[in-house]
């Protein structure tokens, strides 16, 4: 990984975060309606998640012909230059839909395979949060840490839920034990949003378990970049199975309760 090609990335990245969301922010429609759903009835697709998407990817692609591309709403671009961008056009889909602020655009470049460089947009906020392997976390110009870790009993932790209903029972099981247990939780609804709350110190801790690439590639590489650890059962990196994050301390005894807890599977 040279840092020039980093850098150009990293540019690209937060030109396309940006236009996608002025796009959405100032182009959504009054009477916004469901375009499709994905998983269930409530997990939505609306036409300005295809909108974006279709933004990005345009922007990237003519810049960067020979990457390779994969998102939310269905873009699957096979390419030839190492690079593969991960993007979520629409990062809490059913906030937006509501008219609900916490919502983000997040796009992640990977070289090689690994994640480079990560953006998260929150228009709605005025926001933009970015990060580069080995170069730190930043909200525009203020370089991110996480906060110190409390005690387990202390710490405030942000979580989300599935949209199928089987998984969304176990969560809830999993999280009416884990809350006597910890300060308070937070759910906001996009996962992106509270990767980088984690980079904030907004929050402790996140934990989610069913997440796809493009919903946590940038977040976490933000939430590492920032002084957080991340991964998802004991000794396994963040998946979809489980993704967790939050500072040494914290990370460990969280990721050992929620991985008793079964957290990891439906």
């Amino acid at each position: 990984m040279n840092d020039s090609l980093k850098d150009e990335l990293l540019t690209y990245a937060l030109e396309a975060a940006h236009r996608a969301g002025a796009l959405l922010r100032d182009g959504r429609p009054a009477d916004l309606g469901v375009a499709a759903t994905k998983t269930s009835a409530i997990d939505v697709v609306t036409e300005m998640d295809l909108a974006s998407e279709k933004l990005i990817t345009g922007y990237l692609a003519e810049r960067r012909p020979d990457d390779s591309f994969v998102g939310e709403e269905g873009a699957s671009i096979e390419g030839s230059s190492g690079v593969r961008w991960v993007i979520d056009p629409v990062d809490g889909t059913v906030n937006y839909l509501y008219g609900l602020p916490s919502w983000a655009v997040s796009i992640a470049a990977e070289i090689d395979g690994e994640t480079a460089v990560g953006v998260v947009a929150v228009p709605m906020r005025g926001e933009t949060v970015r990060a580069v392997l080995g170069r730190g976390a930043y909200l525009g110009e203020r370089r991110l840490e996480r906060r110190p870790a409390p005690l387990l009993e202390q710490a405030l932790i942000g979580t989300g839920f599935g949209y199928v209903a089987e998984r969304r029972a176990g969560q809830a099981e999993v999280l009416r034990t884990l809350l006597p247990r910890v300060r308070d939780i937070r759910r906001g609804g996009s996962a992106a949003i509270d990767l980088c709350d984690v980079a904030c110190g907004r929050l402790d801790g996140y934990y989610e378990r069913g997440l796809n690439p493009w919903d946590y590639a940038a977040g976490e590489l933000i939430a590492r970049e920032a002084g957080a650890l991340t991964g998802g059962r004991p000794g396994e990196p963040a998946s979809g199975a489980l993704t967790v994050a939050a500072p040494p301390g914290l990370f460990e005894p969280l990721q050992q309760v929620l991985d008793g807890l079964g957290a990891w599977h439906d």
